[in-house]
């Protein structure tokens, strides 16, 4: 990479190697990392075998790709369902199941449930207030219940 960058010299891999790591910290995920880790290799390997400019490119290639892939199986991310807690942010999903009392009546298929201190919308067959309910399934952001 002498003729290309002259002044640079064998350090030019390391130089891309601090800026691609200087993105990965402005840019938002896990990307540009692989590709510093890969830049600096390639100055490893460059100064080790002193190779020509195609050969750095060809090995700087190779290495992105390897860590792209690697870095991907490594860092998978955390889960989208947090195991302790698989109802969390989706409270109404951890209510099917479960049995309650009726504090207002279902009127043409429409009323409201009270939870703890959360006041759900409930669809379901006309009950009077009072009534024990189960909830069988959600619909949206809405609780449909059956007689228990």
């Amino acid at each position: 990479m002498e003729q290309v960058f002259p002044l640079l010299g064998n350090w030019v891999w390391f130089v891309a190697a601090g800026i691609l790591l200087l993105l990965e910290l402005l840019s938002p995920g896990v990307f540009f990392i692989w590709l510093g880790i890969a830049a600096a290799l390639t100055g490893v390997t460059d100064n080790v075998l002193d190779m020509p400019w195609q050969g750095e490119l060809l090995v700087f290639a190779m290495l992105s790709a390897m860590a792209v892939i690697g870095g991907r199986r490594f860092y998978k991310g955390p889960a989208m369902e947090p195991k302790d807690n698989p109802h969390l942010n989706r409270r109404q999903f951890g209510y099917v199941g479960r049995s309650f009392t009726l504090g207002q009546p279902i009127i043409n298929g429409r009323g409201k449930l009270t939870i703890e201190d959360t006041v759900w919308q409930i669809e379901g067959p006309d009950m009077e207030a009072g009534t024990r309910v189960k909830v069988t399934a959600v619909n949206d952001m809405t609780l449909v219940v059956a007689a228990n």
